[in-house]
């Protein structure tokens, strides 16, 4: 063999190789983490796109419940796993907030890179029935006459939720005593419980209890009410223009993932997202998907946005 036809096949061999590492992909069961408890947004989301990932992927997709320390267990959990695709993380917005009021093990700009967002939706302030407000000019004035007694149950210690309920205190200029769970679902139960006097949470996780009267809606995070429950006015409309407080979530995989694989995973992520079985019952639950392309999403997370409320509001570790 002469020299020319040698280096042919040489460049022959690169181009052939070149869609190697999309076409291995994926090589064994994917494991989805959900940094949170089940049954709140992010496992919802999660267990929604399982079904028809593992159908387009030909690998069994499994949803895997890491929560605790405001997302971090679960993010840690995710930082050592390879950088190959088979480990997806669900971040929201807890994700942007940690590095700002603790130490971490991992850095969420380096080790990681984005896929895709998944959805958005409006948050809720509720209260238990044995509140006497009914609305939130009228928590706003039980607040401010028993400062410190009102409780407020959210997902985790840092995140939107929490970001929404000190953005509201501050505001309303009122004394609210912040009290974490790890995930939706568990704040939730312990407002129905009585254990906590108001709640703010996804209207996914919330609306049934509404609905069931074992809470009451008291106003909408949001500017825009919301589609699953348009008679709740949102708290912009309650007295404090200008109020604005969503979330978010997305996945992310392991920084070094090859792009072919993460351009894969965002493909059939954004497509399982149109399909009217996954697409139609998150909408009902106030979950509106809202894809991004991976440099998007990478560019999205809000990280300098939420520092600057962090530090804005003295936010900390309780």
């Amino acid at each position: 063999m002469n020299r020319a036809s040698g280096a042919m096949l040489a460049i022959a061999a690169i181009f052939m190789a070149a869609p190697a590492v999309s076409q291995e992909f994926p090589s064994k069961p994917i494991r989805i983490i959900s940094p949170f408890a089940p049954g709140g947004a992010t496992d919802t989301l999660g267990r929604a796109l399982a079904p028809p990932l593992s159908r387009a992927l030909g690998q069994n997709v499994i949803v895997e419940n890491r929560p605790g320390a405001s997302t971090a267990i679960g993010t840690e959990a995710a930082v050592r796993a390879p950088a190959d695709g088979h480990t997806l993380l669900v971040i929201s917005p807890s994700y942007t907030v940690n590095p700002f009021v603790r130490k971490l093990s991992y850095d969420p700009i380096k080790d990681f890179t984005g896929v895709t967002r998944l959805a958005s939706t409006a948050m809720m302030i509720a209260s238990h029935p044995s509140v006497p407000a009914r609305n939130i000019k009228e928590l706003v004035s039980l607040a401010r006459a028993h400062p410190g007694i009102l409780t407020y149950a959210t997902a985790s210690v840092v995140g939107s939720q929490r970001l929404a309920g000190e953005l509201f205190k501050s505001v309303a200029k009122v004394d609210i005593t912040h009290v974490p769970y790890n995930g939706g679902a568990p704040a939730t139960l312990a407002t129905v419980g009585g254990h906590t006097s108001l709640l703010v949470t996804n209207i996914i996780e919330v609306a049934p209890q509404v609905r069931a009267g074992k809470l009451r809606a008291l106003g909408v995070t949001t500017l825009e009410r919301s589609e699953v429950m348009p008679d709740v006015p949102t708290i912009a409309e309650s007295g404090f223009p200008g109020f604005d407080a969503g979330n978010w979530f997305g996945v992310v995989v392991r920084s070094g993932t090859p792009s072919a694989i993460v351009d894969r995973l965002n493909a059939e992520i954004v497509r399982a997202l149109e399909l009217p079985p996954v697409r139609e019952p998150l909408v009902k639950h106030g979950l509106s998907p809202a894809p991004m392309t991976p440099e998007q999403f990478t560019a999205f997370t809000e990280m300098d946005r939420n520092g600057r409320i962090v530090k804005l509001l003295n936010l900390k570790m309780d």
